[in-house]
């Protein structure tokens, strides 16, 4: 269509009055388009398989031919042959594309619908041959059900039998089985019970070994913490003395205010003490009076301690 149109405008445009110029593609555009509708309506035709009649061929004809003369007009005018020849070539090939199109698509259709026919035939006897197939596997199925019914009729049989007599001497068996356990469980409650005593009294004894060391720890400790400051305390007094007898009259103030000997435990000393009591054995107050301590710190280390015991952790060593 664009050859066609580039074509024949220059021809529209010299027969064409002055003004009216631009109205020169306007031809060919428009006998293009027909021999487009009318190769488009051909093959619908075609596709649905029916026959159009002998106008849409005279229609066809009458518009390749105009395509031809238009394109070849210009040349034709100005004797130009080889123009003539030259621009015959598209609407010729647009003319034997359209019949041949059309034959090719009748022959299409015919070899499809040829092709449909040869499936259906083939689906129908496929169809034909599955139900018959269907049906000795139906009836196969169905003897061998039976077969299978009268077979499960005869095991269910010899079963019930079988398990009555197997029942019994479960019954038995299962009274035995019963018996023995009741014996073995009672033999393994007892030794339970003989290991749990073991393993507890073995458990207390150790506990109070632990806490008879840890008192006898925190004791010396303390003992030795009391012996320390004793000589050192003593140790200041002998080297204070001299400075007193020198000043005669005059009172030594450092001497008279000394603070009086310090008997608290450190700390860890008083935690390892206080672990070595069981709960209740020592109030919190005599414990704060051995170790120095005051009454609070003690009943919350106490209190630690119970919580140790009672989760089943190891005693910490004291911060």
């Amino acid at each position: 269509m664009l050859f066609s149109v580039l074509t024949v405008t220059p021809l529209v445009e010299r027969v064409t009055p002055d003004g009216w110029d631009r109205t020169a593609p306007i031809l060919p555009l428009v006998v293009d388009t027909a021999v487009v509708i009318v190769v488009r309506l051909d093959a619908t035709v075609a596709r649905l398989g029916g026959n159009s009649g002998a106008w849409p061929a005279v229609l066809r004809w009458m518009t390749g031919l105009m395509t031809l003369l238009l394109n070849i007009g210009d040349s034709a005018l100005n004797g130009d042959a080889v123009g003539v020849a030259v621009h015959s070539v598209a609407p010729l090939l647009l003319i034997a594309t359209a019949e041949a199109g059309l034959a090719y698509r009748r022959a299409i259709n015919r070899a499809v619908e040829a092709i449909e026919r040869s499936r259906a035939a083939e689906a129908k006897d496929r169809e034909q041959q599955q139900r018959a197939e269907r049906e000795r596997e139906q009836q196969a199925r169905e003897h061998r059900e039976q077969q299978a019914r009268d077979h499960a009729e005869k095991l269910d049989r010899e079963r019930a039998e079988r398990e009555a007599s197997e029942r019994a001497a479960e019954r038995e068996h299962t009274a035995r089985m019963e018996r023995e356990r009741l014996d073995r469980e009672a033999e393994t409650r007892r030794e339970q019970r003989e290991y749990e005593e073991r393993v507890r009294r073995e458990e207390q004894q150790r506990e109070d070994a632990l806490r008879r060391e840890q008192r006898e720890q925190a004791e010396r400790s303390w003992r030795e913490q009391q012996a320390r400051e004793h000589a050192t305390q003593t140790a200041r007094e002998d080297g204070e003395r001299p400075a007193v007898n020198a000043v005669k009259g005059l009172v030594n103030t450092a001497v008279n205010s000394a603070p009086t000997l310090d008997k608290k435990m450190r700390e860890s000393d008083a935690r390892a003490y206080i672990r070595s009591f069981r709960e209740g054995e020592k109030s919190v107050r005599q414990l704060a009076e051995e170790t120095g301590w005051s009454i609070g710190w003690v009943a919350a280390r106490v209190q630690e301690t119970r919580e140790q015991d009672t989760a089943g952790e190891p005693v910490e060593a004291g911060v």
